[in-house]
């Protein structure tokens, strides 16, 4: 399940280190050519929102094969794509498509015995951060060895050789509710008025993400716009650094198994406000840039994973939708976190989108203080 969930959620981010190539094959400008990553962000919400509810009422393996099928119809798409406006579209579906981690995460919640409960979705999560980051990886060597698209027709191969291995491999898993498509829908909202822990996380979690995704959809237009010129090769080498913030992943979710606190969010949330403060100062130099990404990610994957180990432990029969909602606003944030950090650079440069990373996690240290306290909100259910 973590190598399944790095392989498909990479999906989302194989654009990134490849915009500044992506920008002159349709001779676009850096505003434009950022509406993929903000496109393919809100897509992913939207899919998130649509499509992950299904694994509470539908057997969870064959929605998993089914989406893994469809994102690999949607990769072919933007590796097709003809002009900037058929390549955001593409990036859309790609989002909408790529639930299956998300689809995973819960399965394996559920798989796990209570007590082991985070460590389990902190495996999970850390193949997920690993996936995410070498994403950018795999894509700066491929793209300029073979150009953009081929990493695009790689990656939908990819995805059909996977369907496959799901398919094989996955337990059936039947469904733990029988009610209808609008009936699970209309279930959200009344997780979100009934349950101050599920809207309390997702908003940590909207905020983190948005950090991230404002410096890593920027990213390689900086590194582009330095005197040295870098391309995607040395924008997609960051994702190998960042990979030391995914061994938070099984410690922070130990953590969470032993203490119902929220001491893990306040110090991820300062980790994240540090890290932009280092890429503001030194940000100029790749040591500096070093430095900031292995906070940035560290601070990003310990707030995430202590988020979902509270919320998996509201409502078992209801995962899917909690993490509908949890995932929906996370995914929100990014292509919030994404279009802001486009337009800071666009307007204010580099500094510009350090503010702007900056300043979330922060929003989030004050919803912090200001939320009621764990004994008063934060009784999970049976």
């Amino acid at each position: 399940m973590a190598l399944a969930s790095g392989l498909a959620v990479a999906n989302l981010y194989y654009h990134q280190p490849l915009l500044g190539d992506i920008g002159r094959t349709f001779q676009a400008s850096d505003r434009a050519v950022g509406l993929v990553a903000t496109v393919s962000q809100v897509g992913y919400a939207l899919g998130l929102l649509l499509i992950v509810p299904l694994g509470d009422s539908l057997e969870r393996r064959r929605v998993i094969v089914l989406m893994t099928l469809l994102v690999s119809l949607a990769l072919t798409g933007v590796a097709l794509a003809p002009h900037l406006p058929a390549l955001v579209l593409a990036s859309g579906l790609v989002g909408v498509t790529t639930v299956v981690p998300q689809l995973l995460v819960p399965f394996a919640a559920h798989l796990a015995a209570p007590e082991q409960r985070g460590r389990v979705v902190g495996q999970v999560m850390s193949g997920l951060l690993i996936g995410i980051l070498l994403s950018r990886t795999a894509a700066g060597f491929v793209g300029v060895r073979f150009g953009w698209r081929s990493m695009f027709w790689f990656a939908a191969g990819l995805m059909l050789v996977l369907a496959g291995v799901l398919r094989l491999t996955l337990p059936h898993q039947p469904a733990s509710t029988s009610w209808s498509y609008p009936a699970l829908l209309r279930s959200l909202v009344v997780l979100v008025r009934e349950e101050p822990v599920l809207r309390l996380h997702s908003l940590l979690g909207a905020l983190a993400f948005g950090a991230f995704s404002a410096f890593w959809s920027t990213l390689a237009l900086h590194l582009q716009a330095l005197p040295q010129h870098y391309g995607a090769r040395v924008a997609g080498l960051f994702g190998v650094v960042g990979v030391a913030g995914a061994i938070a992943a099984p410690l922070v979710g130990r953590y969470s198994d032993t203490r119902g606190d929220r001491r893990i969010n306040a110090f991820s949330l300062g980790v994240l406000f540090v890290a932009f403060v280092v890429l503001g100062v030194a940000g100029q130099w790749l040591w500096g840039i070093a430095l900031g990404v292995i906070l940035l990610d560290l601070g990003a994957q310990a707030n995430h994973i202590s988020n979902q180990a509270r919320v998996y432990a509201l409502r078992p029969e209801a995962r899917s939708r909690l993490n509908t909602v949890y995932m929906a606003t996370y995914f929100v944030g990014g292509s919030l976190g994404a279009g802001l950090g486009s337009q800071a650079w666009s307007h204010l440069g580099w500094l510009g989108v350090c503010a702007v990373g900056g300043l979330l996690p922060l929003v989030g240290l004050l919803v912090l203080g200001v939320a009621a306290p764990p004994r008063q909100v934060e009784q999970p259910r049976a």
